[in-house]
């Protein structure tokens, strides 16, 4: 056990289980996202989504397991950060590339910023659809479609919405082909493809939960 614990200390084990809890937070934007269409469908669907899901008894030990995915990758990921920063306390005026053209970029440069953001916006969106006060839909369960109406009538609700996903989308724009890098998936023969389909991928999820929320915003106003 201890040489497992010491494995996933080192800086490769670091940077692995950074690779692995990344991914499977991307996994799990694609299920949510999946899950949150169901809006377009009325609130008798939506709402019987949501009650299906709930009504899962699993539903607790799911959201406890992504509770410690999201805890160990934010950890990870600070832990490495000041570790290479502590490594490289001085800061040069200029970098040297050896005419090779900068990798960096706003995303990759911005991780550590926009995952404690996402961090704070996780909070205010638990509170607000998982532990919000009870409206009873009168088929069974939790009228989720009628709270997901009325918080997003709120325009500045809509904003803070907009500008996280915005967020996750530059986070997701270099953390989607770094996870791949992490776990030594980055081979050239793979890279021209992983590279753009992690970007498509970044722009996709920020989109559709942008579009999400903008449709809920509007429909809400007029019903």
């Amino acid at each position: 056990m201890a040489s497992r614990s010491a494995v996933f200390s080192s800086s490769v084990g670091t940077k692995i289980l950074i690779g692995i809890t990344g991914v499977a937070l991307v996994v799990y934007l694609l299920i949510h996202i999946a899950g949150n269409m169901m809006v377009f469908l009325g609130p008798a669907a939506f709402n019987k989504y949501a009650y299906t899901l709930e009504g899962n008894p699993l539903l607790p030990i799911i959201e406890i397991a992504l509770l410690l995915v999201f805890l160990i990758h934010i950890f990870k990921t600070v832990r490495m950060y000041l570790g290479n920063q502590s490594r490289r306390p001085v800061r040069y005026a200029q970098r040297k590339n050896a005419g090779r053209p900068s990798r960096k970029t706003f995303a990759s440069t911005t991780m550590i910023v926009s995952g404690l953001w996402l961090l704070a916006f996780l909070v205010i969106h638990v509170k607000t659809f998982r532990f919000s006060p009870e409206v009873e839909w009168p088929a069974g369960g939790r009228d989720l479609y009628l709270l997901e109406m009325q918080a997003f009538t709120n325009p500045l609700m809509v904003g803070f919405y907009i500008i996280s996903m915005l967020i996750v989308g530059s986070h997701l724009w270099h953390g989607v082909s770094s996870a791949f890098q992490s776990l030594g998936l980055d081979q050239p023969v793979w890279t021209r493809f992983i590279l753009p389909a992690g970007k498509v991928l970044a722009v996709l999820i920020a989109a559709g939960f942008i579009v999400i929320a903008v449709w809920v915003h509007f429909n809400g106003a007029r019903s």
